[in-house]
C-alpha cells in the first residue's frame, strides 16, 4: 500500500471488495450482506481509514464538528480550548482549531476569512476576540471578546468592568496611589472596560487620573514589555501596574527585573485571565480570575443549543470575575 492517507480505494483492496460496496458500508444504505459488512468495518478500523469531512457534510449535512477560531494560540485560547473540548465531551461532536498565527499585519477581516475556510468542516463555530464590525455566518456562531461595535452575534464574556475595579481597588488597598496601567487591544471591548474599571476605583478613591500612567500593551508579549518598560524606566515611574492581560503582567515582571526593580520589593503587579502561566511566573503573579476555561466551555455549549434549535434565543452570557493573590504584589511601605 502507497504511503500517504488511506483511502477508500485502499479499504475495498484490503477487504476485497469493490470501492462501491465500502460505499455503501460507510453511508450505511442497504444491498450489503451482514458478514461483508463486517468485513469492511473491521478494515476500516485496521487501516484508520476517516472519510472527508467535507465529502461527510456535504451527504449528511452535518459534519458533527464544532470549530474553534482565533487568530492565533497563546495562553488564553489554550485555556479557552480546555473548556471547548470539555463541553464536546459525550456530546458526539468533534473540535476542530483554525488559527492564522497571529499575522497581526493582515488583521482586518481576518475573521470573515477564517469563517469561510472552515464553515464546510463545521456545523458551528466559536469566534475568539472578534475585531471586525460585521461578521456573517450562514451557521450558528457564538463570539467569545467581542468588540464594541459588534452587537449581532451571541457572546461569551467574563465582567471586566468589575475585573478591573477589583484590581485596581486591590492595590489602592496596599497603600498604593500611582498606578499605572498596561492596557489591551484598542479594538476590544475587554480592553475598554477594563480600563474603564482602573478609572472608577481610582475615582472613587479621590485618585486623580494620570494619562502618563498608560500605556497600551495590546495583550501581546513584545509590545507590552516595551509599553512596562516606558513606565517604569522614569524618575516619577509608579509604584504598581495593573497589566490588562497575563501575558503583560509577566513582561512587566521581566521589565522591571532588567531595569534592576525588585517584584514585589520595588512594585506590584496585578494581572487578569488566571492562565496557569500566571501562577508559575517568578515571583506568581497576583491576578483577576475570569474562568477561562467556562468561557470555551460555555461558548460550544451555546453553539450546540443554536444547532438543535436555531431559533432560540441566545444573547450573552458574563461570567464573574474574582481575585488571585499571589506573590506580586505587596503593602507600600512610607519611604517607598
Amino acid at each position: 500500500m502507497a504511503d500517504g492517507p488511506v483511502t477508500i480505494a485502499d479499504v475495498a483492496a484490503a477487504a476485497g471488495v469493490s470501492v462501491a460496496t465500502v460505499s455503501k458500508v460507510i453511508n450505511d444504505r442497504y444491498g450489503v450482506a451482514e458478514q461483508t459488512s463486517a468485513r469492511v468495518r473491521e478494515v476500516i478500523e485496521q487501516l484508520g481509514y476517516t472519510s472527508s469531512l467535507v465529502a461527510q457534510s456535504l451527504r449528511s449535512r452535518r459534519s458533527n464538528v464544532i470549530g474553534v477560531i482565533a487568530s492565533d494560540i497563546e495562553p488564553f485560547n489554550a485555556e479557552l480550548l480546555k473548556g471547548a473540548a470539555r463541553g464536546l465531551r459525550g456530546t458526539g461532536y468533534d473540535l476542530i482549531v483554525f488559527s492564522d498565527c497571529g499575522r497581526y499585519e493582515d488583521q482586518a477581516g481576518w475573521e470573515q476569512r477564517s469563517l469561510a475556510r472552515v464553515s464546510a468542516l463545521t456545523d458551528g463555530s466559536v469566534l475568539v476576540t472578534p475585531s471586525s464590525v460585521d461578521v456573517v455566518s450562514s451557521r450558528p456562531l457564538v463570539a467569545v471578546d467581542h468588540n464594541i461595535r459588534s452587537t449581532t452575534l451571541p457572546t461569551v464574556d467574563s465582567d471586566n468592568l468589575s475585573g478591573g475595579v477589583t484590581a485596581t481597588e486591590y492595590l489602592i488597598g496596599l497603600g498604593h496611589r500611582r498606578i499605572g496601567f498596561l492596557a489591551g487591544r484598542r479594538d476590544l471591548e475587554s480592553s475598554r472596560l477594563r480600563q474603564q474599571g482602573y478609572r472608577r476605583a481610582l475615582e472613587t478613591a479621590g485618585i486623580p487620573f494620570d494619562e502618563d500612567l498608560v500605556r497600551v500593551g495590546g495583550y501581546r508579549a513584545e509590545s507590552a514589555h516595551a509599553a512596562a518598560r516606558e513606565l517604569l524606566d522614569r524618575d516619577d515611574r509608579p509604584t504598581a501596574i495593573f497589566a490588562a492581560n497575563d501575558t503583560s503582567g509577566i513582561e512587566t515582571i521581566a521589565a522591571a527585573r532588567e531595569l534592576g526593580l525588585g517584584v514585589p520589593e520595588d512594585l506590584s503587579v496585578v494581572g487578569f485571565d488566571n492562565v496557569p502561566e500566571s501562577a508559575l511566573s517568578e515571583p506568581p503573579l497576583t491576578t483577576v480570575d475570569q474562568s477561562v476555561e467556562r468561557m470555551g466551555f460555555e461558548a460550544v455549549r451555546m453553539v450546540l443549543a443554536l444547532i438543535d434549535d436555531p431559533a432560540r434565543d441566545v444573547q450573552q452570557v458574563i461570567l464573574p470575575t474574582r481575585l488571585v493573590e499571589r506573590g506580586s504584589c505587596r503593602r507600600l511601605t512610607e519611604h517607598a
